[in-house]
């Protein structure tokens, strides 16, 4: 465990002394510097997480000290003393980069609270510092999986872009990744440290939308009963994504417009305008000429949106990025659900290579989840694959149809619980009701087979007339 270490610079030994006897007593480890000349000696050979120094000294001015400790690590916080205060100085140690001015006289427990207001303030930005740096590694290009020419063409787009303001537009069919691209722009952006505020235009209601976006005055409408600010005010700074932006009717779309020339906009009951500073992303799974054709979406909204366009491609155009995906998939869910499997057999990834993917990147990650899930073998195998929303199996040209054996999981367990309750059935049936020997084979609990047994029992029951 790290113990903070701290720099007493200080003349008098009175002084000195009273600080590193209130400050060992809260186990910091504390060095004394009775000169200018020793302070900066010691912070050329060492660290220290704090410095506190008194403005006079014999031989150097405090502010020098302060400038000097700042140099060597901008982390370092340091609270300047001085037994003559005054406005000037004090405004002059903060502007350097001082954490507090306290003038001499302060009392012991002023010191100790102000030191640990410090450390408390210090721990709270290594914090902010290692969220924002997962952040950007869980929403950087190089981990959005793809090694295919499509998808590097995307990477490249996007580490283009993301630095400049301009608007972006992400079209791609559902599934195939493009909020991931809108936050890895973002997070790539001068806009990191501001808001990334998310829209979906298609789950808004209609009637809802306009003060979803630019927010109202109180009694506006029937139910505003404070000010609330919309969507863009929220994104002030930042970034607004946009998603499914075809959905949004026509008379709010002159609307959207307005706002991307002018940068200013109205909430809704107020003629003042609101000036934003907002970054827009905005993404469709449509094709917009084909909307614009038929009079669905303006084409000079069109425009001023697909300034920069990106096409993710679906996942049948790119075929030789499955097997990346199904390892970063498969390494996830046995994680997560804590499974023994060593890995998948050939079999089962050629089936998956030959599938189609109607549903992209979002539909092989349900498919790898619903195997690693149902899997008791070693391996997965062909077996543990089922395809789509009702988890049929797919059968590719001249393979055989799957099993029509009662004990096989069957093709009409259209959701995960009842292939879970149909393999459970069948590993009983397989060891004669045996529940100890079935629950080891299942990978679960005596106890969990049991509760399970009694879930499907009171379904039972349930279904009969």
């Amino acid at each position: 465990m790290h113990v903070p270490s701290i720099l007493v610079v200080d003349d008098e030994p009175m002084i000195s002394g009273m600080l590193e006897k209130v400050l060992k007593r809260k186990h910091y480890n504390v060095k004394i510097a009775d000169s200018g000349k020793l302070a900066l000696e010691s912070l050329h050979d060492g660290e220290f997480d704090l410095v506190i120094t008194d403005v006079y000294l014999p031989d150097y001015n405090g502010m020098e000290i302060l400038r000097k400790a700042k140099q060597a690590d901008p982390s370092t916080g340091v609270i300047v003393i001085t037994a003559h205060s005054s406005v000037e100085s004090a405004v002059e140690a903060m502007k350097v980069g001082a954490y507090d001015y306290l003038t001499k006289g302060f009392s012991l427990d002023e010191i100790e609270l102000t030191v640990e207001k410090f450390f408390k303030y210090q721990r709270l930005v290594k914090e902010n510092e290692l969220l924002r740096s997962e952040l950007g590694s869980r929403y950087g290009i190089e981990n959005i999986i793809g090694n295919s020419p499509e998808m590097q063409n995307v990477f490249e787009i996007v580490e283009m872009v993301a630095p400049s303001n301009a608007t972006v537009l992400i079209q791609g069919a559902s599934g195939t990744g493009k909020e991931l691209i809108a936050k890895a722009l973002h997070q790539k952006s001068h806009r990191r440290d501001r808001p990334l505020v998310k829209t979906n235009c298609a789950a808004i209601p209609e009637g809802l939308v306009e003060s979803e976006l630019f927010g109202h005055e109180k009694g506006a409408f029937t139910g505003a009963l404070r000010t609330t600010k919309g969507r863009f005010e929220m994104a002030d700074g930042g970034t607004l994504l946009l998603d499914e932006i075809s959905e949004i009717t026509p008379n709010l779309q002159a609307k959207l417009l307005r706002v991307l020339q002018e940068k200013e906009f109205e909430r809704v009951g107020n003629p003042e305008s609101v000036r934003v500073d907002v970054r827009i992303i905005a993404t469709t799974n449509s094709e917009v000429p084909d909307e614009i054709a038929k009079g669905n979406f303006r084409e000079d909204l069109y425009y001023r949106l697909n300034v920069v366009p990106i096409h993710l491609p679906s996942l049948k155009e790119r075929r030789e990025d499955i097997p990346l995906l199904v390892e970063h998939f498969f390494e996830k869910y046995t994680a997560e659900n804590k499974r023994s499997i060593d890995g998948i057999e050939q079999s089962a990834l050629d089936q998956l290579m030959q599938y189609d993917w109607p549903g992209n990147v979002r539909e092989l990650e349900n498919t790898v989840e619903r195997a690693v899930v149902i899997c008791r073998d070693k391996h997965i195998g062909p077996q543990h694959i089922y395809f789509g929303s009702n988890g049929r199996k797919f059968v590719a040209a001249g393979k055989r149809p799957p099993s029509d054996n009662p004990n096989d999981l069957q093709s009409e367990a259209t959701t995960l619980r009842a292939m879970e309750k149909q393999l459970i059935l069948k590993t009983l049936s397989e060891e004669n009701n045996n529940r100890t020997r079935s629950a080891k084979k299942l990978g679960i609990s005596v106890r969990t087979l049991r509760n399970k047994l009694q879930e499907y029992r009171r379904e039972d029951d349930r279904d009969e007339p």
